[in-house]
């Protein structure tokens, strides 16, 4: 169904619905939307003038003129509001300022310890965030939301981390409440494996209505998108793909018998503590990487075996959920094709054909910036849907009368 079907399928359609319209980008007369909704010119009026007011939408020229005055038309204003989004990991925040489409404005990085608790990681993350809005000059866009990943599980209705390995004091931790004490404005947490899955359908797969985006780093997690939506399941802890048993094969590194977990088969981790069996100087992922790239074969088949070891979860998720793409990311997939070339090596071979006919098995192509334009876009989704948008005109015509 179509903005457009459900707007027409509404009781009473407000500014909200008029805006949703609107959020594609496209400028639009008066006359556009009365075709697209059915709606009286009277009342797409009103509601594109209170649209107006608000400032959510600006005066975008003129439409093509059939006779008379040319009309004029209007366009979703993205620099009405300002989000602030971070991407948490073990060992580095990444924290940027977006506009209301997702744009990155100003970005910055700085090295952490997730282990050393909340609020010296938060407080860190709020400093820059700070600094970056700051650094953008006065502005009258408002900051409108904060969005934030995270590195383990997250009950997505409350914002608090739920038990997470390698979290140690986050869990339950009240992160909304924490970090409104320095921004008054709604804060969404989700897992962050969930929001590199939304930043990367937004920015390198907007057509394409079911993707599993794949991290392996650390840990291993999947987000899930089907039908145009993250599925978060129902406490949120859906894509926990690190705990799934992997059965023994005959490609299987591990022993006839013997069944583990994907973590810790295929983790950064896991690969580093195997390699260090055999002699190498691997302590985490970072060294992994370093030496693949360096052409250590050793380090490449490890790899290529943990990317099998990835598949064989895979090649299950691909027969129950079909998706059209899988999208690999997380530091282990940046050591080049080879975690890639064992996934496709075993999904290819053990799913079924119908749904690996079209299945497209790539890296991640929005790269490090993917977990904060998904955390700003997660935001933007928020506060622009149609209920809050009549709220919020609603508010700003009030204020405006007062």
């Amino acid at each position: 169904m179509t903005d457009a079907d459900r707007l027409s399928a509404s009781a009473a359609p407000g500014a909200g619905d008029i805006l949703q319209l609107l959020l594609d980008g496209q400028a639009r007369t008066k006359a556009d939307l009365v075709h697209l909704t059915g709606l009286a010119r009277s009342t797409v009026s009103s509601r594109v003038d209170a649209l107006l007011a608000s400032g959510l939408v600006v005066p975008a020229g003129e439409g093509a003129s059939t006779g008379g005055r040319p009309p004029s038309r209007v366009a979703f204003n993205p620099r009405a509001g300002r989000i602030l989004a971070a991407d948490l990991g073990a060992s580095h925040a990444t924290v940027a300022v977006a506009d209301l489409a997702g744009h990155i404005l100003a970005t910055t990085s700085q090295t952490i310890d997730i282990a050393a608790g909340p609020a010296v990681v938060l407080d860190a993350v709020l400093d820059l965030g700070r600094g970056l809005l700051d650094g953008l000059g006065p502005t009258p866009a408002p900051l409108v939301g904060v969005g934030i990943g995270v590195p383990g599980p997250v009950e997505h209705s409350t914002g608090r981390p739920y038990n997470p390995p390698i979290m140690p004091g986050w869990d339950r931790f009240d992160v909304p409440a924490y970090v409104q004490g320095t921004f008054d404005v709604p804060v969404l947490v989700d897992n962050d494996v969930n929001v590199l899955a939304v930043g990367e359908h937004a920015t390198s797969f907007p057509d394409t209505a079911d993707l599993v985006f794949v991290k392996v780093a650390t840990g291993i997690g999947a987000g899930i998108i089907t039908g145009g939506q993250l599925q978060r399941g129902a406490q949120g802890s859906a894509g926990d793909m690190g705990h799934v048993r992997v059965p023994y094969s005959p490609d299987s590194s591990h022993e006839p018998g013997e069944e583990r977990d994907l973590e810790a088969l295929a983790s950064g981790s896991a690969i580093a503590e195997s390699l260090r069996a055999k002699g190498l100087d691997a302590e985490g992922s970072a060294d992994v990487v370093d030496l693949v790239r360096s052409g250590n074969l050793v380090a490449i088949e490890a790899t290529r075996q943990a990317g099998r070891d990835v598949g064989e979860v895979l090649s299950t998720v691909v027969n129950l959920l079909n998706p059209s793409v899988i999208v690999l990311g997380g530091s282990i997939a940046r050591a080049g094709e080879h975690l890639l070339a064992g996934v496709r090596e075993v999904v290819y071979r053990r799913s079924i054909p119908l749904a690996t006919q079209h299945l497209a098995i790539v890296q991640t192509q929005a790269g490090e910036r993917a977990a904060v334009l998904g955390a700003a876009i997660m935001v933007a989704r928020d506060v622009l849907s149609a209920a809050k948008v009549d709220a919020y005109v609603a508010a700003s015509s009030a204020a405006a009368s007062g």
